[in-house]
C-alpha cells in the first residue's frame, strides 16, 4: 500500500509518499504561499502516485476534531493567508482518498515515540523552533487533543530583563512564539539566527525563553522525553543552555532521575529522525487508522 504524508510547515510543504513499513520512497518540498499557487502543486505531485490514504501534518490552528464539519480547515493561523481555509477537503475532493489531519508537531511527536529518539517511553513531548513554534504531546498512543489542540506556542513567559523587544506575534506580541522564534530573534538582532551563531548573549537569551516554557511543560504534562526540533535548534549550542536553565528553575521540585545533571542529556534531545520527523509523522498517522 503507499500513502501519501504532507508536513504542512509554515515555511514550507513536504510532501511524500512511503510504505506501512515507514519508507519514504518519493518526497520533494515546495514553499508554503498563498493557498491557491501552494496547493496546486500539492495535488500534482499526489494525483498520479497511486495512493490509498493521505496523513496531514499541519501548522496550526487547525481543526482536528474528526465529528467536526470543518475537519481539516484551518482557523486563526498566524499565517492570514491560510485562514479559514478548508485543507483536508481540498485534499479529499481533489484526490479520491481518506485525508487524516493533525498538527505538525502531534504527529512528529508520534513519530519520535515510533521510530526516532522516543523509542524507549511511553510519553513524548515535541517541540518545533522555527518560523514559529509549536509543540504536541503524544502519550500511550494518542495525541493530546481537547477543546482543540495545544497552542504551547503561544504560553507567556516571563521577559528577560535584558530584553526590550516588543515580540512579533500578531494575536500575542510577546508571547512565547511572539519572543523566541525565528523571525523575533533576526528582528532582534538584526541578523538570521546562522549569522549569530557566534554571539553567546543571543543564545543565552533564547534559551532562557525556551527553558522557562519547558519547566511549565513539564510541571503541567510531566513527559518522559522532550525532542526539540526546528530551524532554530540547528544551533546546537542551544541545547546545553537550555538543560542547564530547566535544571536551575525546577530547583529539584521534581523528582525523577530523567530530571538531573546525570540524565538531562537524555531527556532534553533533538530529533532522532532530523528533518523527516514531521513527514514520518504523518505517514503514521494515515497508517493508524
Amino acid at each position: 500500500m503507499r500513502i501519501g504524508a504532507i508536513e504542512a510547515g509554515g515555511t514550507k510543504f513536504v510532501l511524500a509518499v512511503g510504505t506501512e513499513q515507514g519508507e519514504i520512497v518519493e518526497k520533494t518540498t515546495i514553499s508554503t504561499e498563498h493557498p491557491d499557487i501552494t496547493m496546486p502543486k500539492v495535488i500534482e505531485f499526489f494525483e498520479d502516485k497511486g495512493i490509498s490514504r493521505i496523513g496531514v501534518g499541519s501548522f496550526g490552528p487547525i481543526d482536528c476534531n474528526e465529528m467536526s464539519a470543518s475537519y481539516g480547515t484551518l482557523q486563526k493561523t498566524p499565517k492570514t493567508d491560510w485562514v479559514d481555509y478548508p485543507l483536508g477537503g481540498t485534499l479529499k475532493e481533489a484526490l479520491d482518498v481518506p485525508v487524516f489531519i493533525d498538527t505538525d508537531v502531534n504527529v512528529a511527536a508520534m513519530s519520535e515515540t515510533k521510530w526516532g529518539n522516543a523509542r524507549d517511553v511511553d510519553t513524548c513531548l515535541y517541540i518545533t523552533v522555527g518560523t514559529g513554534i509549536g509543540a504536541g504531546a503524544y502519550f500511550h498512543g494518542q495525541t493530546l487533543t481537547g477543546l482543540s489542540h495545544p497552542e504551547m506556542g503561544h504560553i507567556k513567559v516571563r521577559r528577560h530583563p535584558n530584553d526590550d523587544y516588543e515580540g512579533t506575534c500578531p494575536y500575542h506580541g510577546d508571547c512565547l512564539e511572539g519572543l523566541a522564534a525565528g523571525p523575533a530573534i533576526e528582528k532582534r538582532w538584526g541578523k538570521s539566527a546562522k549569522e549569530l551563531a557566534d554571539n553567546e548573549q543571543v543564545w543565552e537569551l533564547e534559551a532562557d525563553y525556551l527553558a522557562q516554557a519547558l519547566t511549565n511543560y513539564i510541571y503541567i504534562l510531566s513527559p518522559e522525553r522532550i525532542v526539540i526540533g526546528g530551524g532554530v535548534m540547528k544551533q546546537q549550542q542551544l541545547f546545553p543552555f537550555i538543560r542547564e536553565k530547566v535544571l536551575h528553575m525546577l530547583n529539584g521540585y521534581v523528582t525523577s532521575p530523567y530530571v538531573t545533571e546525570r540524565e538531562i542529556d537524555q531527556y532534553i534531545v533533538p530529533p532522532g529522525l532530523t528533518d523527516e520527523a514531521g513527514v514520518k509523522g504523518a505517514l503514521y498517522l494515515a497508517m493508524r487508522d
